[in-house]
């Protein structure tokens, strides 16, 4: 299911949490849950993978994590705001956990220019700090977004889990 690429980011990101002995939360929208499902295809991996949210619809990000309903209303599912307040609710509801979160648009096309397929927000926290990329992968086809964004998450975790 995951090319070697991804594996071995998740690997990293795994013997990164027990060097630091943390473990690691993720929240995913537009990836449904690949994310989580790339670290724990990875042998080991329940010594420090968490848990896993797939906050699908603007609903369960407000029920699940906590992101203000406003906020989705004001600035749309996919944008820095949103998957910001993602991430923090990790870090609300999992003190002292590794956070990572995913949310964008994988396409196939788009509703809005502003937010064209492979518009995808990435953010990861690890104690105080909070790291959030904007991703325009451009529409190269949902299953391309998808992997792009797991891959590009889990470098992101792991820049910040980097002693």
């Amino acid at each position: 299911m995951f090319d070697a690429a991804i594996l071995d980011a998740a690997g990293r990101v795994l013997d990164l949490c027990r060097q630091r002995r943390m473990m690691v939360v993720t929240a995913e929208s537009c990836t449904g849950g690949l994310l989580a499902g790339s670290l724990t295809a990875v042998a080991g991996s329940s010594d420090v993978v968490d848990c896993g949210y797939v906050t699908y619809s603007c609903s369960a990000k407000t029920a699940l994590l906590g992101v203000p309903a406003i906020l989705i209303h004001a600035h749309g599912a996919v944008s820095e705001e949103v998957a910001r307040a993602m991430v923090e609710g990790i870090r609300n509801h999992h003190p002292g956990r590794a956070g990572v979160a995913i949310t964008g648009v994988a396409g196939p096309g788009s509703d809005s220019r502003a937010k064209a397929a492979g518009l995808v927000y990435l953010a990861a926290a690890v104690d105080g700090e909070i790291l959030v990329t904007e991703n325009r992968y451009g529409d190269i086809g949902r299953h391309a977004v998808r992997m792009a964004s797991v891959r590009d998450a889990l470098m992101l975790i792991a820049h910040c889990l980097r002693p």
